[in-house]
């Protein structure tokens, strides 16, 4: 036993040695970066501090015609800190030798890209992603795209978008993780993770941006860019804390967000940027903005285009994308004293710092070697990675008579709008995607059944029927694929394929660019002439598997009633098609949970599982009462609720039980539950932890996640799960913004999904 005390000792002050080691080298390397961008900046004028802070976007140089672009002057005149919107090695490298061969200080530029989901291996679209409930698969999805935009000269990715969003008539919540504070930061560190390793030096690295900050999920009416505005109670407990996550994990930049905080836009919001974000969060990294949004603060109505470059100047705002409102007008508003040069020698040391950070100044074409792009980018091992992840997004919604897993034989109808559409396999902002290697569902069946059985195929239906609309969904050139036949025609071959075959696979949903930036929708459903090729479908007496396509949650009470089986693939990325294939036919059993509440009708909008109790709640069980808070013509219900997902096995949940009745303020409590698989495949299952505060100074939420485990079990197997809770986990911020833990009564709750839970009580002293 002494050698054992000796032996942790002499572990725990090597540990402790090490960590003064590293925060010696890590206090050493910054002296040293310190020193170079002060004489780094000792030697700028005041035009080339300001060319740092502005960022435009690339336009069309192409290879072998960067130096006689547009852009190529304004670098050579020191005006251009980053470029993004350019692609690949060559091109990047051609416009850097610009910068650090033919500029008067041969400061390197940074280059960005919305690297949001994937590189030119697209994964599913992060809410997509976000279903897995897998951090170590998430984490590996941004691992890979940092891996192939590096190889192809980008070093900064606009991502990951924390953004929480509840209302999903607002077409970005795609982009995101869903509606869940605690789910989403596990996602924002996992995605920093991936993105920037454990050294931004390394060449196969790349600069996380978080966005959007903060509160863009929130726009009112689910509109895009429209007016956010909420207490700040509810913004430090239901909204910040993925940015804040992210921000812990180390993300070396932020982007401000479109809309307003407090009545003035993120942009230009001091509290926001520099009381919040560095003086209380301690961020250290730089802040850009969005896409022309400081100019775009005119509009907002707080003035002229030099009036508001200097009101984002002042509140903290490092980087002017696109709108080039620092480059042009500062000198002007530091003449008048309205800015000082202190204040854009704090921006400017702030971008060189991430340039210093990611190497750049070491070896400005680090990211530049064509033989990375060439052996890196869109491999055999990516693209069998993006296949398995995509699979383990997916979310059995209904399985009436276990239709599913199909069967490799017989005759397969494949229907719908998109059934044959590789161009939008990849989802929304998948911008270096080659939508020409996707793999579409109707090539994913024929991969997965070879000879042994037929497919069938038939568009049956438009996305939607209105021309006019159709063309605002494929405005960034992936096509639906618009069929000029009349309605009836395409429902009557679709049929006709129908009576022929033994299941029936409905393709239906949203194409890519239905949901995603200004692809807001105030009708949820899906479109009415599919919802008519289902009934005409269904109507053939045929088993009918409804795969939906979607980037937001979508209202289908009519399609849950009518469709016995329904899989919601989201966007599944560059190997879609197989990856539906796989869980279709059973060699993958599907284990996605939902991070975003269905609702039962847009009416219900915004709806969320960790609401806030009324003082007039409608009674358990009850469908409506007069005088409490319900609606006439719908129950309070969802449709499919926060963390809901089937599988092709059955899990049972029994012997919840705790360690202690009491949870002091040092303690711990083990939360333990007993999970089966009862039915006949093995699968995985995300087990989920929520708790209730009963009784607080200020409300609570009926139900908050607290933790989650995805577990895989064998079937017939069973396994004790269990979690542990500390008063930390207890805590939020109450009324003066403090973030603290209050004594008293607590419940407990571990199931399946967020309504279907055991539940058990204890108490916090």
């Amino acid at each position: 036993m002494k050698i054992f005390r000796l032996f942790i000792v002499a572990f725990l002050s090597a540990l402790f040695l090490m960590s003064c080691s590293k925060d010696k080298l890590q206090q050493t390397e910054d002296r040293q970066m310190n020193a170079f961008i002060d004489d780094l900046m000792g030697k700028m004028t005041l035009e080339e501090k300001l060319g740092q802070l502005n960022l435009p976007s690339s336009g069309d140089i192409t290879t072998g015609e960067a130096r006689s672009s547009d852009i190529a002057e304004k670098i050579r005149d020191g005006k251009v800190g980053g470029l993004f919107n350019i692609k690949s090695a060559a091109k990047i490298r051609d416009v850097q030798k610009i910068a650090v061969e033919e500029s008067r200080l041969h400061i390197p530029l940074i280059f960005g890209m919305d690297v949001i989901h994937g590189y030119q291996t697209v994964f599913p679209i992060p809410l997509g992603l976000s279903c897995s409930w897998d951090m170590e698969l998430i984490e590996k999805s941004a691992r890979i795209a940092a891996q192939e935009a590096s190889a192809d000269g980008i070093c900064w990715t606009f991502s990951p978008m924390v953004d929480i969003a509840r209302d999903p008539r607002w077409g970005r919540i795609a982009e995101g993780s869903g509606e869940d504070a605690y789910l989403g930061s596990q996602i924002a560190k996992a995605m920093v993770r991936g993105y920037q390793g454990d050294d931004l030096r390394k060449n196969n690295t790349i600069m996380a941006c978080v966005k959007h900050f903060a509160l863009y999920g929130a726009a009112e009416a689910g509109r895009d860019y429209n007016t956010t505005d909420m207490s700040r109670i509810r913004m430090y407990n239901e909204y910040l804390p993925p940015y804040k996550a992210a921000v812990d994990a180390g993300a070396g930049s932020v982007m401000v967000s479109f809309n307003e905080i407090d009545g003035i836009p993120a942009t230009a919001n001091k509290w926001f940027i520099t009381d919040l974000l560095r003086n209380q969060w301690k961020f250290s990294g730089f802040v850009v903005t969005d896409y022309t949004g400081i100019f775009e603060m005119i509009d907002h109505g707080l003035g002229d285009l030099k009036t508001v470059s200097a009101l984002a100047l002042k509140a903290g705002t490092d980087m002017d994308m696109v709108s080039e409102g620092f480059l042009t007008t500062l000198s002007e508003s530091l003449k008048e004293g309205k800015i000082s040069e202190k204040e854009i020698d704090r921006a400017c040391r702030r971008v060189l710092e991430a340039k210093y950070r990611l190497g750049l100044f070491d070896d400005p074409y680090k990211y530049c070697d064509l033989k990375r792009a060439e052996t890196e980018i869109f491999t055999s091992e990516n693209r069998q990675a993006a296949r398995e992840i995509a699979a383990q997004s997916f979310v059995l919604l209904k399985n009436d008579k276990q239709i599913l897993p199909l069967q490799a034989k017989g005759t397969i109808a494949l229907v719908g709008p998109l059934a044959d559409n590789r161009e939008n396999m990849p989802g929304t902002w998948s911008v270096a995607a080659d939508f020409s290697k996707a793999v579409s569902l109707f090539d994913g069946l024929k991969n997965a059944v070879g000879n042994q059985a037929k497919i069938i195929y038939a568009k049956g239906a438009n996305v939607v029927d209105d021309p006019e609309l159709d063309a605002r969904v494929s405005v960034f050139g992936k096509p639906t694929q618009w069929d000029n036949r009349p309605k009836n025609v395409m429902i009557a071959e679709a049929v006709a394929a129908a009576r022929k075959a033994d299941v029936v696979i409905a393709a239906v949903g949203e194409p890519a660019e239905m949901s995603g930036e200004c692809s807001s929708r105030s009708n949820i459903d899906l479109p009415e002439n599919q919802r008519e090729l289902l009934e005409a479908l269904l109507a053939t007496g045929k088993p009918v598997v409804m795969v939906l396509f979607n980037g937001r949650p979508l209202s289908i009470s009519w399609e849950k009633a009518h469709v016995p089986a329904i899989l919601d693939v989201w966007f599944g990325g560059s190997e879609a098609g197989d990856a539906i294939a796989d869980v279709l036919f059973g060699n993958v059993n599907p284990s996605g949970k939902l991070s975003a509440t269905f609702p039962q009708n847009v009416g219900q909008v915004p709806i969320f599982y960790n609401h806030k109790n009324t003082g007039r709640p409608l009674a358990e069980g009850k469908w409506f009462q007069k005088f409490r808070s319900n609606y006439l013509d719908v129950p309070n219900d969802p449709l499919y609720p926060f963390g809901y997902g089937l599988s092709y096995t059955t899990f049972e949940y029994k012997n919840l039980n705790l360690s202690n009745p009491v949870l002091t303020k040092s303690g711990k409590l083990t939360v333990s539950v007993e999970v089966a698989n009862t039915g006949n495949y093995d699968g995985a299952e995300v087990v989920q932890l929520y708790v209730r505060d009963l009784v607080g100074s200020v409300t609570r939420p009926v139900k908050e996640l607290k933790g989650f485990q995805k577990i895989f079990l064998k079937k017939g197997e069973s396994r004790t799960v269990e979690f542990t809770l500390t008063e930390e986990d207890l805590r939020f911020y109450n009324s003066n913004l403090d973030f603290v833990s209050e004594p008293g009564e607590f419940k407990v709750f571990v199931g399946t999904n967020s309504d279907d839970v055991l539940e058990a009580g204890f108490v916090l002293k």
